[in-house]
């Protein structure tokens, strides 16, 4: 998949959440605000996969690293 087409909705999705706008909504108001001394992929909500996942495409500065850099400022 192209960067360009990676979108909040696809990030959801691929972490195994609900990834209507909604769901997307109400994941950010129930995990917000993170505290800006933890890495996001570090977060208590996450499961073993979705924290591996993100660490990697963060590390990496993969594909899917504009979209996760979104989710951590909208649950700053």
């Amino acid at each position: 998949m192209n960067a360009s087409q990676h979108t909040m909705s696809n990030l959801f999705a691929q972490l195994g959440l609900p990834a209507d706008q909604a769901a997307i909504e109400a994941f950010i108001a129930a995990h917000r605000p993170l505290d800006s001394d933890i890495a996001l992929y570090r977060a208590p909500f996450w499961t073993p996969a979705q924290r591996a996942f993100l660490k990697e495409e963060i590390i990496e500065d993969a594909d899917w690293a504009g979209v996760i850099d979104e989710l951590n400022g909208r649950l700053s």
